[in-house]
């Protein structure tokens, strides 16, 4: 494995974690070993922050479960929110650059979505994916004829297909093509996420800590994605899931199960809890 820059803190007050294919399994469950993992971080003074590609509406559902008392973080960093929804920050898309996304999307062959506002933009109801986001974010899509104004107001552009190489191809291409106006990254094989520059998850920690008012080393991370390497830089500690690439697991300090096997909790029992201020030099 690669040594990040940095050795792992020996201190942590958060943890910001990562939701799809982190705190959730594969069929969007949130275990009871993950909940009581939760239990774990507010018994030992460690908060817990939920950071995800999804729009903030599509975390309510663990909000309470999680009993999230400090941010929830959507579109990888696009909106910051309260736990109740109010908007703390928000970084929307240059309508320019949306617009260019959507085009490059369009031209190779994926299927594009907008998010703007509260509403998922689709084209193409039956297209690839769009069932499944619907069971993850659990609100159905607005079907529109085209994207229009609402480009003007996209806090987020996905690019869908099941063809992951040519999902991978157009990253590439758009991290060249929108580079310093747009943040790209794939969250999932099947999923590449265009951003505001800001709207990526290493500036999203960076958020956290100024409304913890902790330093970013004291601040604890795990996720599975491309899009989770940029919080592994700015975190105290990376822990990677075992279902990430080996490219993200290179990134991280350590590696912990997958999300079908309580991997977060793993990470929680194993690196997060001893390491609580209250518990320092214990282990």
């Amino acid at each position: 494995m690669t040594v990040p820059l940095r050795p792992p803190s020996r201190r942590i007050s958060a943890v910001l974690s990562d939701v799809d294919g982190t705190l959730v399994t594969t069929d969007k469950v949130l275990t009871p070993r993950a909940r009581a993992a939760a239990a774990a971080l507010r018994a030992n003074g460690i908060a817990l922050a939920i950071i995800s590609a999804r729009p903030p509406r599509g975390l309510t559902m663990l909000i309470e479960p999680l009993a999230i008392e400090t941010l929830v973080i959507g579109f990888n960093g696009g909106m910051v929110v309260t736990p109740a929804l109010t908007p703390i920050e928000e970084h929307l898309i240059d309508p320019v650059v949306a617009r260019r996304a959507v085009e490059l999307i369009t031209a190779r062959g994926a299927q594009p979505w907008v998010f703007s506002g509260q509403e998922w933009l689709v084209l193409d109801p039956k297209g690839p994916y769009v069932d499944h986001e619907e069971y993850t974010v659990q609100f159905p899509p607005t079907v529109v004829t085209e994207f229009g104004r609402r480009l003007d107001s996209a806090a987020k552009i996905v690019g869908v297909s099941g063809d992951f190489e040519l999902l991978a191809e157009i990253e590439r291409e758009g991290r060249t093509l929108l580079a310093g106006a747009a943040s790209v990254a794939r969250s999932q094989l099947y999923y590449l996420d265009v951003t505001h520059p800001l709207a990526n998850k290493g500036h999203a920690l960076l958020s956290l800590a100024k409304h913890l008012a902790v330093p970013p080393e004291e601040i604890a991370t795990i996720g599975d994605g491309s899009n989770d390497v940029a919080m592994f830089a700015q975190s105290g500690l990376g822990v990677a899931m075992g279902n990430a690439s080996e490219e993200v697991k290179a990134q991280a300090h350590f590696v912990t199960g997958s999300n079908q096997e309580d991997g977060f909790a793993k990470a929680v029992e194993l690196f997060f809890i001893s390491r609580a201020p209250a518990n320092e030099g214990t282990s």
